[in-house]
């Protein structure tokens, strides 16, 4: 329907000529500017309006555009602004590119609420709307902008669309009938245009009232110093007040004291005037009695405390006497400056100084507070309170705090036979000698896997070729042979633990059925894993490793021998462990009618006593067997 619409656009008819009348015989010309915006499309059309001397009127189209609403739907505010913002752009184009003289430019736009938004000098409004009013303001001035009824603005052809059938029979191409007439005013109200509703309308940002604060303190005091918690901030602050204080108190057309803003780093000159400041306002409020008679030629009262020093009054600051006033040192070694201690630029100065020694003792503190020509009143007392509350201080030589010990599990607690409940390890490597050549020999490592028994404490060491799966597999069913089967076997998760768990299925979640998982199964053993990085969960068998690996190291220093072989370290690790079971597993008691000592060799074989020697061997038995050698 559309595209057959299209058809009848040949019987349109547009002129060439902006007037009928010659262009330089015209007493006044006027472009007119019309904008109008729907949830369609947004429109402007733009007319050429001349007056020649006998009063006549004439009116002519110049140029007409028209664009789609945008796709994220805005308001109709928003839109009627955008339309505004398009008549101003087609404005500043006809204006460039037209040959004549224009004597106005006026806009007109049938939304109050945009005509609000261009004449607001009150409020501030929010970035889409604030964006473009700002662009409306940059090329027109707010009295430029006229408000016309909708049935007037022939825009309004453009942003509701018009079949081109009936185009020729709007007032597109001839503009509104009020542009013929002397006096053109279709307005209902005069400019200014106010704010249509500011209270609800979402484009305007809440008006925010500040108000100025008058303070009555002339002074520093005490207050205004707490609410610093280094003593450099606090000092910083106090130059950064000096520096605006000065530049407002001298003459405004000097340069060199005027503030620009923009503060450069302040000179140590600065900040000693700061400092110098800071410590006279102290002063002042905590010993104003003391100064006054100080002032006056006379002595402290002798219920103050500075009445041991024989304070004086040198240069504004209260200071140490003493007896070394014709001395050759400086003047804050012969007489530093009194502090009080319980002030809190006090407490800033001993946290200042302390970090500068780099947090050491009271000793270090002191000495560097009383090198800088302060003598603070009660001074150990406060860098006592203020070491006792420094974190970096406890870092370093706090007292490491202990951990609580948890509960035992239940394994540890339960009455079961030897072996029942197990946990295991893996420690070592050594060196031994795999096979012998003709230029030496060849060596390998091997490890050692130890058992502990939960409840007996006992331990069984069985020696690994290496660290993988099959080697783990091998030693535990030596473990079950000798020992007999396990309910529960723990460890850490070692990759080998892992994989022998897999192998031999005794996991919980392994349900194939073998012939080892049967005969587990029917043993009711499972394999249970400490978390990851919890290695004081399995200090149970940790402790054992520590000991064994100390017993071992023991035979192995005395150990005449510099090479190792299998059979041997087969050999120390049963003698390891044979030595670890006949430990007491309870202190040894003094008493004669209690001669019995309870070891875990005693719980597994019933015996009292470790195995004694074979014999006694010489240093000639090296040579001999290899059963001797060891």
């Amino acid at each position: 329907m559309w595209r057959d619409s299209l058809q009848e656009l040949k019987e349109l008819h547009i002129p060439r000529t902006y007037a009928m009348k010659s262009l330089t015989k015209v007493w006044q010309t006027e472009l007119c500017v019309f904008s109008d915006a729907s949830t369609r499309a947004i429109g402007a059309v733009a007319y050429l309006r001349t007056l020649d001397e006998n009063g006549q009127t004439a009116v002519g189209f110049v140029l007409g555009k028209a664009k789609l609403a945008p796709l994220s739907e805005p308001t109709i505010p928003r839109l009627e602004l955008c339309a505004a913002v398009l008549a101003v752009e087609m404005a500043e184009l006809i204006l460039d590119e037209i040959d004549l003289k224009i004597d106005a430019v006026k806009f007109y736009c049938d939304s109050k609420v945009v005509l609000g938004y261009i004449n607001n000098e009150s409020k501030r409004f929010y970035v889409y709307v604030h964006n473009r009013v700002e662009r409306i303001r940059q090329s027109t001035k707010p009295d430029q902008w006229h408000y016309v009824p909708t049935e007037h603005n022939p825009a309004d052809h453009a942003s509701w669309g018009i079949p081109a059938s009936q185009l020729a029979s709007t007032s597109w191409f001839t503009g509104p009938p009020f542009l013929f007439k002397l006096n053109q005013s279709p307005s209902e109200k005069s400019n200014p245009f106010e704010l249509v509703d500011p209270e609800l309308d979402v484009e305007i940002r809440p008006q925010v009232t500040s108000f100025a604060t008058q303070t009555k303190m002339t002074t520093l005091t005490r207050k205004c110093f707490q609410r610093f918690s280094t003593w450099n901030s606090l000092l910083r602050a106090v130059t950064f007040l000096i520096h605006v204080v000065r530049s407002r108190k001298m003459d405004p057309a000097s340069q060199s004291t005027k503030c620009s803003g923009q503060h450069k780093p302040y000179t140590p000159d600065e900040l000693a005037q700061a400092k110098d400041v800071i410590i006279k306002s102290v002063q002042r409020k905590f010993y104003s009695g003391e100064f006054t008679n100080l002032d006056q030629k006379k002595d402290v009262p002798k219920n103050s405390s500075l009445t041991k020093l024989n304070p004086v009054l040198e240069e504004g600051f209260i200071r140490v006497g003493g007896h070394l006033k014709h001395a050759q040192l400086d003047r804050d070694e012969k007489n530093p400056i009194i502090l009080p201690g319980n002030h809190h630029v006090c407490t800033l100065l001993v946290r200042h100084y302390h970090e500068q020694v780099k947090h050491q003792g009271r000793h270090f503190t002191e000495g560097t507070i009383r090198a800088s020509g302060l003598w603070i009143v009660g001074g150990k007392r406060l860098i006592n309170s203020v070491l006792h509350k420094c974190v970096i201080c406890k870092k370093l030589r706090g007292k490491l705090e202990e951990q609580k010990m948890a509960d035992l599990p239940p394994e540890r607690l339960n009455t079961s036979p030897p072996f029942t409940y197990v946990g295991l390890d893996v420690f070592g490597p050594w060196a031994v000698i795999a096979r012998r050549t003709r230029g030496g020999h060849a060596e390998s490592k091997r490890w050692a896997m130890l058992f502990t028994c939960m409840s007996t404490r006992a331990i069984h060491i069985e020696v690994l070729e290496s660290m993988d799966t099959s080697c783990c597999i091998n030693a535990l069913r030596s473990f079950f042979a000798l020992r007999g089967p396990a309910k529960q076997l723990r460890s850490d998760c070692g990759t080998n633990f892992v994989g022998a768990c897999n192998e031999l299925k005794l996991g919980k979640e392994q349900q194939q059925e073998t012939r080892m998982q049967r005969y587990l199964s029917e043993q009711g053993c499972t394999w249970e894993f400490n978390p990851p990085h919890s290695s004081h969960m399995g200090g149970v068998w940790e402790r054992m490793i520590g000991v064994a690996r100390r017993v071992l190291d023991s035979i192995l220093l005395q150990s005449k021998s510099s090479h190792l072989s299998h059979e041997v370290l087969c050999t120390f690790l049963a003698e390891v462990t044979a030595i670890v079971n006949a430990r007491p597993l309870i202190p040894v008691s003094n008493n004669p009618e209690l001669p019995f000592i309870l070891t875990p060799a005693t719980l597994l074989t019933q015996k009292v006593g470790a195995p004694a020697p074979l014999g006694e061997f010489t240093d000639k038995d090296l040579f001999k067997s290899q059963w001797r050698q060891v």
